[in-house]
């Protein structure tokens, strides 16, 4: 039995690696650690696990040893956190944004401050199994990249070589997305009915998508009246021929492409539909779920790739759970089976 820790307990993200863990058959929570709530119980915090656990929240300066760390606290403050925090793990799963950038300048620019392990920077394998399965085998720290990353990734990177460098995308998520505490700007009135371009211009997974599938990318973020989910809508263009021509690339390539790289993941599926309600991939559909459904259209040499996950699962949660179980040598689906829900 993998015994976990799981910093950061009582936001969203820890509350969803809870769910995730205490139904696992091969992991044991051996501590929910929360700087708010040490000593009460978990299911106060998180009422969908009463019944659940007898769990007690821990403070920060009781974190005892354990097998894996998961680090689901927050941007700007885990850098901090870890350097001591990691001596009480073998291998830790971080879920913030401190450490997907390998560089400390452009960490920097995203996220407005000099970084204070910059020695740790470059040592943690990016969490996306369906690319970096083998070097995750072994790794001892682990970066759960953002979720609006996580989808961009998965729609792009199958076009290598079919697409230009530049790519534009076109982010929308859940209130989820802004953790347990968004502050005034979300609360209901203000956000109920919005749909609030929060990041107009470099939103800080940008970074990681470009760095990620080596493109030149530009990412918009939009807030949408949903709690969980989202969906990116990429936009690039055909490959440049030899006459300096964007290409033209059809539908037929585009679903050779993804059918290629994913035939084999089980956790993306490919939702492109000629008719119907749900032809492309959808968030709603994929809530509580570890899939990304990824999709795409062609006209001319103008090329859109969608892809859709919940924020807090495949966006997180679940991809560190992912992660864990090919760590330590479990199939890669164990508590993770979950399909979703319809209608909902």
């Amino acid at each position: 039995m993998i015994r976990v820790c799981v910093m950061g307990a009582a936001g969203y993200l820890g509350g969803e690696l809870l769910r995730l863990l205490l139904g696992h058959p091969g992991t044991e929570v051996a501590q929910a650690v929360s700087t708010r709530f040490p000593g009460r119980r978990v299911d106060s915090v998180h009422p969908n696990l009463r019944a659940q656990t007898d769990l007690l929240f821990s403070a920060p300066d009781d974190l005892a040893g354990c097998d894996v760390l998961m680090t689901a606290t927050p941007h700007r403050a885990t850098m901090a956190l870890l350097p001591e925090a990691r001596r009480h793990a073998r291998t830790v799963i971080d879920l913030s944004g401190d450490f997907r950038l390998p560089d400390p300048a452009v960490y920097e620019r995203y996220y407005g401050v000099s970084h204070t392990a910059p020695e740790l920077l470059g040592a943690f394998v990016p969490g996306i199994p369906e690319y970096f399965r083998a070097e995750l085998a072994g790794a001892d720290l682990i970066s759960v990249p953002g979720c609006m990353a996580t989808a961009a990734v998965l729609a792009l990177r199958p076009l290598a070589g079919l697409i230009g460098p530049d790519v534009q995308i076109d982010a929308r998520t859940g209130s989820s997305g802004s953790g347990a505490l968004a502050g005034d700007a979300n609360l209901h009135a203000e956000r109920s009915g919005a749909m609030r371009v929060f990041a107009p211009v470099r939103h800080r997974h940008e970074a990681e998508v470009s760095r990620l599938t080596g493109l030149n990318a530009r990412m918009t973020a939009t807030g949408v009246e949903a709690v969980r989910g989202v969906q990116v809508v990429c936009h690039a263009t055909g490959a440049t021929g030899a006459a300096g021509a964007a290409g033209t690339v059809g539908e037929k390539a585009l679903r050779r492409a993804y059918r290629d790289r994913y035939r084999a993941e089980p956790f993306v599926r490919i939702v492109v539909h000629r008719a119907g309600a749900h032809r492309l991939p959808d968030p709603k559909l994929l809530s509580g779920s570890n899939y990304c459904d990824v999709g795409f259209a062609a006209d001319g040499d103008r090329i859109t790739a969608i892809a859709a996950l919940d924020n807090l699962v495949k966006g997180g949660a679940g991809a560190a759970v992912q992660c864990l179980n090919i760590r330590t040598g479990q199939p890669e689906t164990l508590g993770l089976g979950f399909p979703g829900l319809h209608p909902i």
